[in-house]
């Protein structure tokens, strides 16, 4: 008996084992064939909306992004499905959507989805909502229905916004371009594509952060930097409460501004420090407006004549949305008076060549004092005290 025994649990523990490996495989079977059914669901949705037929759209189920995205001009629009995870009659599946708009992105944007899924009667998927993942921005139809407006040399896309509202930025954008070509050099996309929310929280929501980091800053520019040539084109997100606020002038500052990061993002790196890269944008920003230095930095004028000289340049921290305003404003303008100071005491060309060579360099440390002596042929000491001179005599 005892032998008996002992035979019998044996082949019921190789048994148990059996199943438990043949469960795995089913598992891993059935979860593979639930994201293929998923996969192919997304690639019907994504050819119904590319090819524009909204009744093949709707069989793949829900369709308010088919409305919303109506007026965007998709050149590429498809999904990666990454995972699924089934519960009861319906699914969560994770995706990564990939896609380019026609005549503006030389390569697909990413984002990163949450589907939630049905089951139809014969047993097939449908989709009842396509959100941003966890974490992850909105995208600017998740906010409502987007309007577009091309003009010359951009691409403006709102949410409530009339068509007249759109085309006044189009016409700032349109003259930015140029402006920032005939400064930077012709070797970008030369074109620009502008997103107007509704308002600041909208703002902040497509950059994934809080609203409070936004206040007061009319528009930022997203994308990495350091991206090749062929990267995606960048877009510069408005804040209307903010913008609303600005004159003629300080809007299309702010335009060219935001372009001048667009067209130098290829050559904008982790060895770039915000001074160069924001004050720049503000010196091609500024170029031909017959602004004098103390009406560009009142706040660094104040401090200057009140007997405070900047004893360096700003650094990355002071360029933060949540620093104190007018540490944030002396920052900007300190930058642009280096800028400003380069493009004077040596020229144009050479201040383009300073700021691709900071950027060229493989890190931050040794970048601006290796560009400093290749291209301007001074030291970092010199460099720094020269500009606060330059600061003196032009605000003091």
């Amino acid at each position: 008996m005892t032998g008996r025994r002992r035979a019998w649990r044996a082949g019921a523990a190789g048994l148990a084992l059996l199943l438990a490996l043949t469960g795995c495989g089913l598992g891993a079977a059935t979860a593979d064939s639930a994201r293929a059914e998923v996969q192919q669901l997304l690639d019907r949705r994504s050819a119904a909306l590319l090819g524009h037929d909204e009744g093949a759209y709707a069989v793949t189920g829900a369709r308010a992004e088919y409305a919303r995205l109506r007026a965007v001009p998709l050149a590429s629009w498809a999904y990666r499905v990454t995972d699924v995870r089934e519960s009861g009659s319906g699914a969560t599946a994770d995706a990564e959507l990939s896609y380019r708009v026609a005549g503006y992105d030389t390569a697909p944007l990413d984002a990163d989805r949450t589907l939630t899924l049905g089951r139809t009667a014969d047993g097939g998927w449908y989709v009842t909502a396509d959100e941003p993942a966890r974490q992850a921005g909105q995208q600017l139809w998740d906010q409502g229905t987007v309007s577009a407006v091309r003009g010359a040399h951009s691409l403006v896309l709102g949410i409530g916004r009339t068509a007249a509202e759109l085309r006044a930025y189009t016409g700032l954008a349109d003259r930015a371009v140029p402006a920032v070509s005939g400064a930077w050099g012709t070797d970008w996309s030369r074109r620009v594509v502008v997103l107007v929310p509704a308002s600041l929280d909208g703002m902040a929501a497509l950059l994934g952060s809080p609203a409070a980091d936004y206040r007061g800053i009319a528009a930022v520019t997203t994308g990495e930097a350091g991206g090749s040539a062929q990267a995606p084109a960048d877009r510069v997100v408005v804040n209307p409460d903010a913008y609303a606020g600005l004159g003629d002038l300080g809007k299309q500052v702010v335009l060219t501004h935001e372009t001048t990061h667009v067209a130098t993002r290829a050559h904008t790196t982790a060895a770039t420090p915000l001074w160069l890269s924001e004050g720049y944008a503000d010196w091609i920003g500024y170029l031909g407006t017959g602004r004098t230095p103390t009406e560009v930095a009142p706040e660094l004028t104040r401090a200057v004549r009140g007997g405070e000289v900047p004893t360096a340049l700003p650094t990355d921290r002071d360029f933060g949305f949540t620093s104190d305003p007018v540490k944030l404003a002396q920052a900007y303008e300190s930058g642009w008076l280096a800028c400003r100071m380069i493009a004077a005491h040596w020229d144009t060309a050479r201040l383009d060549a300073f700021y691709r060579a900071v950027g060229a360099h493989p890190q931050r440390a040794g970048a601006v004092e290796g560009a400093l002596k290749k291209v301007l042929g001074t030291t970092q000491e010199a460099f720094t005290a020269q500009w606060r001179a330059y600061v003196r005599a032009q605000l003091g």
